[in-house]
């Protein structure tokens, strides 16, 4: 299945693409013109690319590859982002939210650390709907 919006490509093979707000946080954090691919890609595929760039031998649930300063992707995998949502007591769907904001403040340069908690605290409120997050506990970040 794929989805394309002006400067906004999806793509996931063998399934569907879940439902979020993918263009306007785009546009919100990266901007209009900023040109994103997102894949949502099988394990073997995060593996590989996890140990090519971060020289990690397992599938993770998010890479992002900035390609410019106007254009970039994010690969997403899905069966380790539900186990990880588990393991942070939070909805599989609320957490693919955090991830997909996650992943685009990594593509304008932020670092883990606190002030890129407080950006993905304040974009979760504004892009999360809020009658989701009923008895969802607060990310765990540790």
């Amino acid at each position: 299945m794929v989805k394309e919006y002006k400067n906004l490509f999806i793509e996931r093979k063998g399934g569907s693409i879940p439902e979020l707000p993918f263009l306007n946080i785009k546009n919100i954090i990266l901007s209009h013109k900023y040109s994103l691919n997102v894949i949502f890609c099988p394990p073997l595929l995060s593996k590989k690319l996890n140990w090519q760039y971060r020289n990690k031998d397992y599938p993770t649930n998010i890479l992002s590859f900035p390609l410019s300063d106007t254009e970039g992707e994010i690969y997403i995998q899905l069966g380790t982002a539900r186990k990880d949502a588990k393991k942070h007591n939070m909805s599989y769907n609320k957490f693919i939210h955090l991830l997909f904001i996650h992943g685009c403040l990594h593509l304008i340069h932020h670092d883990h650390g606190e002030e890129m908690e407080k950006l993905e605290d304040l974009y979760i409120e504004k892009f999360y709907k809020k009658d989701e997050t009923k008895n969802i506990s607060k990310y765990n970040r540790n």
